[in-house]
């Protein structure tokens, strides 16, 4: 196939931005898209040239993977070859006709039309819900498992998980607790909320073991009253952050923060009797319908 004849293929790339469960939420709606439409999925990850605070992550995992080139993008941005569309609820299917349609995310809740695009696609936005996805389930849970064996380190901490009534517990503090704007954005899930959940836990379970995760390790030693089995996971780092993801995925139940990382630790989780409980304030500020995000079988408090 010459270049001339693969430009003339239907083509859906996605901008991949923020970290790897943002990026997760992004690639798992174009791959949807991709599978309904059967055209090329590619990944846009140029924005991580100049966003320092996070990397490309998905390369650790088993997905199909097409890096968009330069070439691929600047498709989508030559001038009278693009139509920017914003999705909002009740908006109809787009026709068959548009050559090159931008799909800028309007809202944070599920727009269904969006599924419903065709012709080559350029998908921006963050796409924060399951129904995304929802028909194309075991092909997410199947391409979001790891490359590569565990080490020995993590492979003793997941044998410790699968063997025991393990709870998964994430606590999200970082830039939502030391930097003011994204703080007035997010806020930080309270220490009751917490409690609240652990309470709830260990009265249904028998033998609890928590495993805490966290970006403040030290704050959750300090601040976490929990009368069960504790093991504080903290040898992977950010670098290695889809080792920890893999760990939290091995866990039984949840406790999550208002975090998409814990979000898919938590989704992928496989345990039949699954309990997952979820902060009922994602965002401190109103603006955003958080009423998509949360699967309906996962407790809210």
């Amino acid at each position: 196939m010459t270049a001339a004849d693969e430009k003339r293929l239907p083509l859906v790339i996605v901008k991949l931005n923020g970290g790897l469960g943002n990026q997760f939420f992004q690639y798992a709606l174009g791959r949807a898209i991709s599978i309904r439409n059967n055209v090329t999925l590619k990944l846009d990850i140029s924005g991580f040239e100049t966003y320092k605070l996070r990397q490309y992550s998905l390369r650790h995992f088993n997905i199909v993977e097409n890096v968009a080139s330069a070439d691929d993008i600047a498709r989508f941005r030559q001038t009278g070859t693009k139509r920017l569309v914003n999705f909002v609820s009740g908006l109809g299917v787009l026709p068959d006709s548009f050559r090159f349609t931008t799909i800028v995310e309007s809202g944070f809740s599920f727009c269904p039309q969006v599924l419903q695009a065709r012709g080559n696609l350029y998908l921006d936005g963050y796409w924060q819900s399951e129904k995304y996805f929802k028909e194309i389930e075991d092909v997410i849970r199947r391409e979001f498992t790891v490359k590569y064996r565990a080490d020995p380190v993590n492979e003793q901490v997941g044998q410790r998980i699968r063997n025991t009534d393990s709870v998964c517990l994430h606590i999200r503090r970082g830039d939502y607790a030391s930097n003011p704007e994204i703080n007035k954005i997010y806020g930080l899930c309270s220490l009751d909320y917490y409690h609240t959940a652990v309470r709830e836990l260990t009265g249904g379970l028998a033998t609890p073991h928590f495993f805490v995760f966290s970006d403040d390790l030290r704050w959750a030693q300090e601040n976490l009253k929990i009368n069960s089995p504790v093991t504080f996971v903290g040898h992977n780092g950010g670098s290695k952050d889809y080792e920890d993801l893999r760990l939290m995925s091995l866990c039984k139940h949840y406790v999550i923060a208002n975090s998409s990382f814990s979000w898919w630790g938590a989704w992928l989780g496989s345990h039949p009797a699954k309990m997952v409980f979820a902060p009922g304030v994602w965002f401190q500020t109103q603006q955003h319908n958080t009423r998509d995000l949360i699967p309906d079988s996962w407790r809210v408090i």
